[in-house]
């Protein structure tokens, strides 16, 4: 229900807004490992890798070794989502390697799917202005999310969108452009984009909907839990 993120960049973990400006960062490891130790699972995203740079390789392992992870962020081969299943992480998220040439990419999805196991596969729609954004949100495409979640329902366990929109802002996410969404797939859907308050979770819990949360908790707006909701 409630799954808290980790985001990585230039070996601390950091928040950012929009996915562009940064508005805060840490490193205490171990306290943050130790704040999510209840959760039944955790998102690590390595923004590093996102974007073509150097990966937070080292906090990746530390991570995995210690919290129930799904990780993306530079996941663009078979030969790396194997690496980081390896490393302990439960599922990886591809997304900007699901886009070819400007299109869904499908022969690759069934390969992955097929290779890897579509119950370890997560499939990222990062949707900017109604359109998917790939590459760290820096290449726009003229795909819809919708369309994006219809074509590649087959071959994964979840989807995770985030509304880059509201990314941050802490402002809350437009149930209008999350309920076609919804209706599309029948596997678990998972979002993230602005969410602040509880209250918006148990909103989107009740539509059969996961929430990432990452600035809320960093900020203390949002506490964390005492009994933790049990994610899928």
């Amino acid at each position: 229900m409630l799954i808290p993120s980790i985001d990585l960049m230039g070996g601390k973990i950091v928040q950012l807004v929009q996915g562009s400006r940064k508005e805060l960062e840490f490193d205490d490891f171990e306290g943050w490992a130790n704040r999510f130790a209840n959760f039944s699972l955790v998102q690590l995203i390595d923004l590093d890798a996102a974007m073509g740079r150097d990966p937070n390789s080292k906090l990746i392992e530390f991570f995995v070794e210690r919290l129930p992870c799904q990780v993306g962020g530079g996941i663009r081969t078979k030969e790396a989502a194997r690496t980081v299943l390896e490393l302990g992480a439960q599922r990886v998220i591809f997304g900007s390697a699901l886009i070819l040439d400007g299109q869904i990419n499908i022969a690759f999805a069934k390969q992955i799917a097929s290779e890897i196991g579509e119950d370890k596969l997560v499939f990222g729609v990062d949707s900017k202005g109604g359109r998917v954004a790939i590459r760290g949100w820096r290449e726009m495409t003229a795909i819809s999310p919708l369309k994006m979640i219809q074509a590649l329902d087959p071959f994964c366990s979840a989807f995770l969108y985030t509304h880059i929109d509201t990314e941050g802002l802490m402002a809350g996410l437009p149930l209008e452009a999350i309920r076609p969404l919804r209706e599309a797939t029948s596997k678990q859907l998972i979002v993230a984009g602005g969410i602040a308050t509880s209250a918006e979770v148990e909103q989107l819990h009740t539509m059969g909907i996961d929430a990432v949360v990452g600035m809320a908790l960093y900020s203390g707006r949002m506490s964390l839990p005492v009994s933790i909701p049990i994610s899928k």
